[in-house]
């Protein structure tokens, strides 16, 4: 079986750009509203939704590679790299390293891409680890670069990338191309196509020991920030990852192929739904603000850390609503008081309330 990279004609993918079209035009419609959504905010809010944005991105970014990280020290992380005053929380090695390499997407997306720019990424990502050979740096390894799973004994193969040897011609064409094809290039793509692309090339070259995966789609966030203009602030891997596998699926296939339509139609939908995920969000982001001008000096220090705690789980809130048990486990107080805490949460329509006796759930009461 032949790897995309061992075909006659690569790099040059093949694809339909009429069956992309209208998914194009939809794209620049969505990010008018995402961009006009966000100004709604006041400049403090912003820089609290940027924060809630890009940690979103950077847990579910590393979430998609199965590493689980701490939101409270990615926070901590982002509110520093930011520029922004920062809490006192610890800033854990990983969630630093991520936070960081986020910021500097995020605050350099329209600079021409550099191999100091996947160098600087790779090294902010994953400078802790002590297992690879090379850090900010192309793999130099002779082994296969394999994507395998399965026993140890038995690998199943999903993917083969080129060898160490080629990865820098491989990847000083890929640079060349990247630039060449962006809005101010000489051989401009449309957004969609070329982050689509983007992507998939990359992790055809797949040129580090690790973390490929989270550089692929920081490029691909670089690329739709430089195509509209700003950064996208869009929750692409907080899609993916809801996604995960048919994700993979699709990596594998069209990486035994340069007929890549299929791929670029499924990324163009993920990103697509990653916009009104991040329209979603923006919405939640400004009703909670709302929530807590009208509400913030009615609440007690029980009420107020389980209303945090329901916010915090976002747009979908607590899985089946609030009960007065789950009240009881946050706040650690009696049953009796918690009814009385609920009731008048309920009165001062903080809360909404359904169901009865010991199917009673609440609900965070938010303005449209």
């Amino acid at each position: 079986m032949a790897w995309n990279w061992q075909i006659l004609g690569w790099p040059e993918f093949r694809y339909d750009e009429a069956a992309l079209a209208s998914l194009e035009r939809r794209f620049l419609v969505s990010s008018g509203e995402v961009l006009g959504t966000v100004h709604h905010v006041t400049p403090s809010e912003r820089d609290q939704l940027r924060i809630d944005l890009l940690s979103d991105e950077a847990m579910k970014t590393s979430a998609i590679e199965g590493e689980m990280l701490d939101r409270r020290s990615v926070q901590s992380s982002l509110r520093r790299h930011l520029g922004l005053n920062p809490d006192s929380y610890p800033n854990k090695p990983r969630e630093q390293g991520v936070a960081e390499m986020m910021v500097d997407v995020y605050s350099t997306y329209a600079a021409p891409l550099e191999h100091d720019t996947l160098f600087r990424w790779h090294d902010m990502l994953l400078s802790f680890d002590k297992r690879l050979e090379a850090i900010g740096s192309y793999r130099r390894h002779a082994d296969a670069m394999q994507i395998v799973s399965g026993r140890i004994d038995r690998p199943l193969v999903h993917f083969e990338a080129p060898p160490s040897g080629q990865v820098l011609e491989e990847m000083e064409r890929y640079v060349g191309w990247f630039n060449l094809t962006g809005p101010d290039g000489q051989g401009p793509l449309p957004a969609l196509t070329r982050a689509g692309l983007s992507h998939l090339y990359f992790e055809s070259i797949h040129p580090f020991e690790d973390g490929n995966g989270r550089l692929g789609r920081a490029l691909a966030e670089k690329s739709l920030a430089q195509n509209i203009g700003q950064p996208s602030l869009i929750a692409l891997a907080f899609t993916i990852e809801r996604k995960r596998k048919d994700y993979y699926a699709q990596l594998e296939q069209h990486q035994k192929t340069l007929d890549v339509t299929p791929w670029l139609v499924w990324f163009a939908e993920a990103v697509l739904e990653a916009q009104q995920v991040t329209l979603s969000r923006v919405g939640f982001f400004i009703a909670k603000a709302h929530f807590y001008d009208r509400h913030r000096d009615q609440l007690n220090d029980r009420q107020g850390k389980v209303i945090e705690r329901m916010f915090r789980a976002g747009p979908e809130g607590f899985t089946g609503g609030l009960s007065a048990e789950k009240y009881i486990a946050i706040t650690g107080t009696s049953r009796a008081t918690a009814t009385r805490d609920l009731q008048d949460l309920v009165e001062i329509c903080a809360l909404s309330r359904t169901g009865e006796r010991r199917y009673t759930r609440y609900w965070l009461k938010l303005e449209e």
